[in-house]
């Protein structure tokens, strides 16, 4: 009789790849270690921004008003007697889902243009060449407040315009490493065993550049958070009565000498979720990290 070889246990396979994935984020620089603390508890504190916050965002309190940080007000409040510190975990939970959104909805879309026009060249390469390089080329805040002014001030007007034109930056980064990859051998290999376009492409194209992109997108969403605050700021973004950090530090502005927290502490929430975002990016991007994930 022919000997069979008994089945590979499941479990023993899931079991090896959480190790290897526990391992990975293990050898993973301190940086990152230190950025994803930070994220993901400012993610977790946004989240659950009903439980932790001591009052309702909108809650008007005017004996209260321009009170300083205390045990009672963490941050203080503001000329309304609004708790400054229940504000920002409500502004820190619109803002994340603005920026998450408008982030992963441009980068598959500028992945896949980019891809496709790297690997086919010709005219498809250039017209998109071109266009991502006109937009590019003009300032992103002012493509992105034109298109906001046109369709009119708000969150939706947000969440229109940053995907048409941010996916721009994708599909310029995806095309150029689609330029490299489609030199190397194994591409070659694709084509000589008569493997589609298609499936060239998206099977074994745009795995491997994918990663870039995504690299990428740890700075894009320390951008688009600066640019929702900057939108707000200006009057373009969140509208009252929302809860977001760009408007918030507008309001605070005009009290910048005699209540210094109401514009400084939001901003600091600005730049501390840029620092976490920066470490994270810049450890992915360290070639160490690309040797274990290739």
């Amino acid at each position: 009789m022919r000997a069979t070889q008994p089945p590979v246990p499941v479990a023993v396979e899931q079991k090896s790849f959480v190790l290897r994935a526990v391992t990975s984020v293990r050898e993973l620089p301190r940086s990152v270690h230190i950025g994803l603390v930070i994220v993901i508890i400012m993610v977790f504190a946004a989240v659950f921004a009903p439980l932790l916050a001591p009052y309702g965002p909108d809650d008007l309190n005017f004996g209260a008003s321009l009170l300083p940080p205390s045990p009672a007000h963490l941050m203080g409040t503001d000329e309304n007697g609004r708790d400054l510190f229940s504000r920002c975990l409500y502004a820190l939970r619109l803002d994340f889902l603005v920026v998450f959104f408008v982030t992963y909805v441009s980068l598959p879309f500028g992945v896949v243009v980019g891809a496709v026009a790297g690997y086919c060249g010709r005219a498809a390469d250039s017209v998109i060449a071109r266009v991502t390089d006109i937009m590019v080329a003009v300032p992103f805040l002012v493509l992105v407040a034109a298109v906001v002014a046109v369709v009119g001030p708000g969150m939706t007007g947000v969440l229109i315009a940053v995907p048409i034109i941010s996916w721009a930056m994708y599909a310029r980064l995806a095309r150029s490493e689609m330029l490299v990859l489609r030199e190397l051998a194994y591409m070659d290999a694709c084509i000589a065993l008569g493997f589609s376009r298609f499936r060239t492409i998206f099977r074994h194209g745009v795995p491997n550049l994918l990663r870039s992109s995504l690299v990428f997108s740890t700075v894009d969403l320390m951008g688009n958070l600066l640019l929702l605050a900057g939108l707000s700021f200006l009057g373009l973004g969140a509208q009252p009565p929302q809860s977001e950090l760009g408007a918030i530090i507008a309001d605070g502005q005009s009290y910048i000498l005699t209540a210094w927290w109401l514009a400084t502490l939001p901003g600091l929430v600005l730049v501390l979720f840029g620092i976490g975002v920066g470490m994270v990016g810049e450890g992915l991007s360290d070639g160490r990290v690309a040797g274990r994930s290739a």
